[in-house]
């Protein structure tokens, strides 16, 4: 299991609606607004909302197999389903598992995605 006491980076801010790109591929994400710089890519993450801490995977980046230019955090929070628009969450990142990349077609990402989850899911505790 993974040291989770050992974060690599920690920010927060309230989660608002960008373009539910997320939701559409079958991975539904708080996104928040970055105020410092943080490496791109993948990571396995714990974020706490109303001080319950569920694990997660972060995005940080630009989605460039969308070419988009924002630099932004999007949340995909394992086994959650609640509107958490205007909530504060705080995010902290735990391991880097893989750099952000372009994709050929949504459905690559989507399979990319499934992989990265089943990464994250090793480090989840055997008792939760």
């Amino acid at each position: 299991m993974l040291p989770i006491t050992l974060d690599m980076y920690r920010f927060w801010g309230k989660v608002r609606k960008h373009n539910q790109r997320g939701k559409k591929l079958g991975f539904p994400t708080a996104n928040v607004n970055l105020s410092k710089k943080i490496p791109e890519g993948i990571y396995i993450s714990k974020t706490t909302i109303k001080n319950q801490q569920y694990f997660s995977l972060t995005f940080i980046g630009t989605a460039k197999t969308f070419n988009e230019k924002k630099f932004q955090a999007e949340t995909y929070i394992l086994d959650f389903n609640r509107n958490i628009y205007n909530q504060w969450v705080s995010v902290n990142l735990i391991k880097k598992i893989r750099d952000n990349r372009k994709f050929s077609s949504a459905e690559e990402l989507i399979e990319q995605m499934k992989q990265d989850e089943q990464e994250a899911r090793k480090y989840l505790p055997l008792d939760e």
